[in-house]
């Protein structure tokens, strides 16, 4: 059963390219629905995408598809709402010239500090976000942490650079993730598990692996892209 607001958004979304044939920018639907950020936005596409209700086309930040509509359409405020809201963002779309819109949705995610990529450090929680284009997020709730260090250069991971982190508490053998050792400090490794243990290995030929009782590691989320700043 979605919420009120999903049913909304999934309206909107299927009026828009009944429409137009383009699904609507981050900045259209955060119109639409009355939030306050494109970050809500996101969460509300990404909780939709996940139950299979839409999906994004692969190499277009825009491009969304409905799969289905929902089957509970007992929400009386929840149709109305998303129909006068989708026509009135019709009407205006009418009035107003077409022209191609750029595919430069941004969004706010949570930046929670630097994370070492060398020796553990604390990953600092905060209350800043960083600005990232939405066709580098997939599903999932994510954030960010700048990395500290060098142990990952031979996977591309600089110092300085901005790790984007999908949120999540498991991971496989090989992938990057954010671990969090004895509960006080965080890193960013690649996981490895052997003979009982946790093995965090780093990308870099100068560092040792570190290795750890399974209860001293806990995954805090999976490495899912990169910012880079050149200065």
């Amino acid at each position: 059963m979605l919420t009120r607001k999903q049913h909304e958004l999934i309206r909107f979304i299927q009026a828009r390219l009944e429409e137009t044939g383009v699904s609507p920018s981050f900045e259209e639907m955060k119109e639409a629905l009355d939030l306050k950020s494109k970050s809500g936005v996101h969460r509300l596409i990404s909780a939709l995408e996940e139950r299979g209700f839409i999906r994004r086309l692969p190499n277009r930040a825009r491009a969304l598809e409905v799969l289905r509509q929902p089957d509970d359409v007992s929400s009386k405020v929840a149709s109305t709402r998303a129909a006068a809201n989708a026509n009135t963002a019709l009407g205006a779309a009418r009035a107003a010239p077409v022209r191609p819109e750029p595919a430069n949705d941004v969004i706010e995610i949570p930046l929670h500090g630097r994370i070492a990529a060398g020796v553990p450090i604390e990953a600092l929680e905060g209350s800043s976000t960083l600005p990232v284009p939405a066709a580098l997020l997939g599903a999932g709730e994510h954030y960010a942490l700048e990395v500290s260090g060098d142990s990952m250069i031979d996977a591309g991971i600089l110092d300085g650079d901005y790790a984007l982190i999908r949120r999540t508490d498991s991971a496989r053998d090989g992938e990057i993730v954010v671990a969090l050792v004895r509960g006080e400090e965080a890193t960013l490794k690649y996981l490895r598990r052997e003979e009982g243990m946790v093995r965090l290995d780093p990308a870099n030929a100068a560092y040792e692996p570190q290795i750890y009782r399974p209860g001293e590691v806990q995954v805090q989320g999976k490495l899912a892209g990169l910012l880079r700043r050149y200065h």
